[in-house]
């Protein structure tokens, strides 16, 4: 165990710590690996710091681990696909680091301290609802190619990008992990689970603008395979974009997925797969999950849909979506479930069974729209608010599903519709609906 003070770490919240982190790091790998202990009280600033293969970072209780403010700190950059900046483009951008790792194995980061992303150092403007921020954002976690990796019990606040990105890793433990973001400050997601294997989330708190846990295989990652086994439970969510998410980005197939007791509020969207790219999302399940959803800002991605499927691309072809069921969802929105395909053959056996939808307006925000981003060009599309919607799907099952109308019917806005809309589906089958149209 080395302490970073051993190497001359200041922790005064001013002083640049780098050189003592990374100091610590390498002496600990070089004695065969450990733990990297950063001690309580002190605040220490830092630009980019590389972890090692059985190396242990520990924060103890009262420690914070600060992103620096100045972009010349980072000396670790990656190029990143056009989508991660949350606007379709072509070109990769070059992305900075904060704590990262690269083809290691046996990596944890531990501890009841803190980890600061610095998110308030990389704003520009205030817009109103949303930040303008500097192009260039460092990741606070970005781990590349490791093996074996543990984040555990760490609390990590004001992320300025994704909070937490693991790249082609497997055998991966993420538990009971705090994350505090900013909800004003666009593209800090929550976790990114990026064509990894073998990945267990569970018991995490998260707070953010974009969105919560996302499972996504990007095309600067295709080189690590498919993204597959991917676990998600006992998680409470709350964001201004997708709480869950499947894609927007499958440059490789993602598959085997559950998403099981987890508490989603206060969020633009609650669960959601995004087939924006022309991979396929096969063998999904949602199950005992309580979602609430509202309207939002719209410069953010999503408008209160408790379930949200959507196959519409954005470049080079839609997406595709085979077996997918969501099971004993109780889900409150302001906005009903929405799946839908551009084409149809994209998106073919859905299940819903034992779901139950309340549509409920209180925000005062105007309804009669979906949001099909990232399909270029496209912002908020007018559309009447049915329960549940589907178009152009094959092999659609619902089973003991409920449609409520939560306001008195002479208060329902006249955008609210249908219980069930169903528009091109072939092979759907319905038992035991309930629910009818808002105004009869």
């Amino acid at each position: 165990m080395r302490s970073i003070t051993e190497f001359g770490a200041v922790g005064d919240g001013r002083a640049d710590d780098t050189g003592a982190v990374q100091a610590t790091i390498d002496a600990c790998h070089a004695d065969g690996g450990g733990r990297v202990v950063i001690p309580t009280g002190g605040t220490f600033r830092c630009g980019t710091i590389a972890l090692r293969s059985g190396i242990e970072l520990h924060l103890e209780a009262g420690a914070t681990l600060q992103a620096s403010p100045d972009d010349a700190d980072y000396t670790m950059r990656r190029a990143t696909g056009g989508l991660s900046n949350g606007s379709p483009g072509e070109d990769p951008e070059l992305s900075t680091m904060f704590i990262t790792a690269v083809d290691a194995r046996d990596v944890s980061i531990t501890g009841a301290g803190t980890i600061d992303g610095g998110g308030r150092f990389f704003i520009t403007s205030d817009l109103g609802g949303i930040y303008e921020m500097t192009h260039v954002r460092p990741y606070t976690i970005f781990l590349i190619g490791c093996e074996r990796v543990t984040i555990r019990d760490v609390r990590i606040v004001d992320g300025a990008y994704w909070t937490v990105r693991l790249s082609g890793c497997s055998s991966v433990l993420i538990d009971a992990v705090t994350i505090a973001n900013d909800l004003l400050l666009p593209n800090n997601d929550g976790i990114d689970i990026d064509t990894c294997q073998r990945v267990r989330i569970a018991n995490c708190d998260i707070v953010t603008a974009d969105d919560g846990i996302c499972i996504k295989s990007c095309q600067e990652s295709k080189e690590f395979g498919d993204c597959r086994d991917i676990t998600v439970t006992g998680c409470t969510i709350v964001s201004r974009s997708a709480a869950i998410c499947i894609g927007s980005e499958i440059a490789s197939p993602i598959r085997n997925c559950v998403v099981s007791a987890c508490v989603i509020s206060d969020s633009n969207r609650g669960l959601a797969l995004k087939l924006s790219e022309p991979g396929g999302v096969h063998n999904v399940l949602f199950t005992d999950i309580v979602v609430e959803t509202r309207f939002c800002d719209e410069r953010f991605w999503g408008h209160g849909e408790p379930i949200h499927i959507s196959s519409y691309p954005w470049r080079g072809g839609s997406g595709t979506a085979r077996n997918i069921r969501f099971h004993n969802i109780l889900a409150r929105g302001e906005n009903g479930i929405l799946i839908r395909s551009k084409e149809a053959g994209c998106i073919e056996g859905v299940v819903l069974s034992d779901v139950r939808v309340e549509i409920d307006r209180w925000t005062g925000a105007p309804g009669g729209h979906w949001d099909l981003r990232p399909l270029p060009g496209m912002s908020l599309t007018p559309h009447v608010t049915s329960g549940i919607h589907l178009e152009r799907l094959t092999d659609v099952r619902l089973a003991n599903c409920e449609v409520v109308w939560a306001q008195p019917r002479a208060d329902r806005a006249q955008d609210l519709d249908e219980a069930l809309t169903v528009v091109d589906v072939d092979d759907l089958r319905v038992a035991d609906m309930r629910g009818g149209h808002a105004h009869t």
